[in-house]
């Protein structure tokens, strides 16, 4: 049975998988800063995680301004949709 990443994903497996990643990267970060801190790492280990860490913040903080940006395009069609109420009102 194929693995369902390896397939075309659908919209739905899309945003699943996206949040999925967004959490992950989010586990990840926390794992290179608790490294990081434990001080008992080598400096090329140091500079290898601390780079890491800044790819994960690069493209965790992409993934946030990627849906910030849905939700603003969602909440403009909603305030520019016309209401059931504005209909009403205008046929009284």
């Amino acid at each position: 049975m194929a693995d369902h990443y390896s397939e075309a994903p659908n919209q739905g497996a899309l945003q699943e998988d996206t949040s999925q990643n967004f959490g992950t990267k989010l586990k990840q970060l926390e794992a290179i800063v608790e490294r990081l801190e434990g001080g008992d790492l080598e400096l090329e280990e140091s500079l290898a995680s601390f780079e890491q860490g800044v790819r994960l913040t690069r493209e965790a903080r992409s993934r946030l301004d990627a849906a910030e940006l849905k939700i603003k395009t969602l909440l403009e069609r909603d305030d520019n949709a016309p209401s059931s109420r504005d209909e009403g009102a205008s046929n009284e």
